[in-house]
C-alpha cells in the first residue's frame, strides 16, 4: 500500500523576546525536557520537528527520545545518521525516520537532552500541557522523579506520521479558542480535540496560538505573515479551519489603542481565504466568539464589539469561504448579545471551558470539512 508523509502533530511556536507573553520564557543547560504530545491522527512510522527560529544561540540537543505512552519503551532518534544534533539559530530540523508506530490519540512521549546553554527557548507558550524539566540527561528514565512542571512547550513544533496515501489533513489556524486557554491542562479537550473525536477518516492538527492576530505582530507573528509557514507547508494539508479577530479587536484596547476596523479584518481574511484558495485549500471559518464580559481591562470597548458585529455578518454572509462554522451564535448568551455564555465560561468572560470547547467544535459541519 503506497505511503506519504502526512502531519500527524503540530505545535505552533513564538519567540521568547516578543513584548508581550503570558508565560515567562525560559533556557536550559544539562537538562532533560519532556514533553507529551497527543496526536491527531498515526501511522506506521514518525518524524520529529524541531525548530530553533527565534534562539540566539545554537541549540545543541544530545540525545533525542520518543515513546508511545504505557505501550513502548524509548527510541533514540537520529538525525542525518547521528544520535544528536546541533540546530543553528533561526533554524529547524527534521529527524531522521523513526519506524515507530502510532495511533490518532497516542500519547507520544518526547524526551530531549539539552547539554550547553540555549538561551530563551523557542516555544508554545500557552498550549494547555505540561512539560517536565529534570537535570542531566535522563531521557531513558521511565519517570523524572522531582522534575519542575511547566505549563509550555519547546522546540518541538510537530510530528510528521508515515500514512496511507491520500490520507487528508485539516489545520487549526488561529488563535488561543483552539489553542486551548481556558480548558483543562493535561486533559486533551481544546476544541480542535473535540473535533478531532467527531472524525472518522483525517483529523485536524492544531496550530493556534494565544493571543496571535490576524493583522498584526504581537504574540506570534500574525496570521498572514505565518501562513505559509504553519499552513502552506503542512504536508498532507487539504483545509484550513480559521478563527481570529477577538485578539485584533481586544487587545489594543488594553493599551489605549483603538481596535483594528471592520474593513481591515475583513481585507485581511480575504487576503488569506485568496492564499488558501490559490494553493488548492478549502477554508472553514468562524465567526469571533463573544467577549464583551472580558475580564482584562479595556479589551471590550463599544468599538470593538461592533466591529465584531459587522465581521461576523460578512463571515457569515460574504460567500468567500467554503463553510462558516458558527461559534458567536453557539457559544452567545442570548440574554446578553457579545457575552460569552455562563456555563461554556472559563471564568474570564472571554475563553471557553471544557464544555464550551466541546460546542465550538460541534458547530464544524463535517460533511463541508471532508475529513
Amino acid at each position: 500500500m503506497a505511503e506519504q508523509w502526512v502531519a500527524g502533530f503540530r505545535s505552533a511556536v513564538i519567540s521568547p523576546y516578543e513584548e508581550i507573553l503570558f508565560v515567562e520564557p525560559r533556557g536550559f543547560r544539562d537538562q532533560t525536557v519532556r514533553q507529551v504530545l497527543r496526536m491527531a491522527g498515526g501511522g506506521e512510522g514518525i518524524r520529529v520537528r524541531l525548530s530553533n527560529r527565534y534562539g540566539r544561540l545554537p541549540l545543541t540537543v544530545a540525545e533525542a527520545r520518543v515513546a508511545v505512552r504505557g505501550r513502548t519503551d524509548g527510541t533514540v532518534l537520529r538525525f542525518a545518521g547521528a544520535p544528536g544534533v546541533t540546530v543553528p539559530a533561526g533554524a529547524e530540523v527534521v529527524s531522521d525516520a523513526a519506524g515507530l508506530s502510532v495511533a490518532a490519540g497516542d500519547a507520544l512521549v518526547l524526551s530531549l537532552h539539552l547539554p550547553a546553554e540555549t538561551g530563551p527557548a523557542t516555544f508554545s507558550h500557552m498550549p494547555a500541557a505540561t512539560s517536565y524539566v529534570a537535570d542531566g540527561n535522563v531521557t531513558g528514565e521511565a519517570e523524572l522523579a522531582g522534575a519542575q512542571e511547566v505549563e509550555a512547550r519547546f522546540y518541538v513544533t510537530g510530528v510528521d506520521v508515515l500514512a496511507p496515501a491520500g490520507t487528508a489533513v485539516g489545520v487549526a489556524f488561529g488563535d488561543s479558542w483552539f489553542e486551548g486557554v481556558g480548558t483543562t491542562p493535561d486533559a486533551d479537550r481544546r476544541s480542535v480535540d473535540a473535533l478531532n473525536r467527531r472524525l472518522e477518516r483525517g483529523w485536524v492538527v492544531n496550530q493556534g496560538i494565544a493571543g496571535n492576530r490576524l493583522l498584526t505582530d504581537g504574540i506570534g507573528e500574525h496570521a498572514l505573515a505565518r501562513f505559509e509557514r504553519d499552513v502552506l507547508s503542512v504536508p498532507g494539508a487539504t483545509a484550513v479551519l480559521v478563527h481570529f479577530g477577538i485578539n485584533d479587536l481586544g487587545l489594543p484596547g488594553m493599551t489605549g489603542l483603538p481596535p483594528a476596523p471592520a474593513d481591515d479584518l475583513i481585507m485581511g481574511f480575504t487576503e488569506l481565504a485568496r492564499r488558501a484558495h490559490w494553493a488548492g485549500l478549502a477554508v472553514h471559518a468562524a465567526t469571533i466568539g463573544p467577549f464583551a464580559g472580558a475580564v482584562y481591562p479595556g479589551h471590550s470597548t463599544p468599538e470593538a464589539l461592533a466591529a465584531r458585529r459587522r465581521v461576523n455578518e460578512w463571515i457569515r454572509t460574504s460567500g468567500v469561504f467554503e463553510s462558516v462554522f458558527d461559534v458567536a451564535r453557539a457559544l452567545e448568551d442570548p440574554g446578553r448579545p457579545g457575552h460569552l455564555r455562563a456555563d461554556f465560561d472559563c471564568g474570564d468572560g472571554m475563553h471557553p471551558n471544557d464544555e464550551g470547547a466541546r460546542a465550538m467544535a460541534a458547530t464544524v459541519d463535517l460533511a463541508a470539512l471532508g475529513l
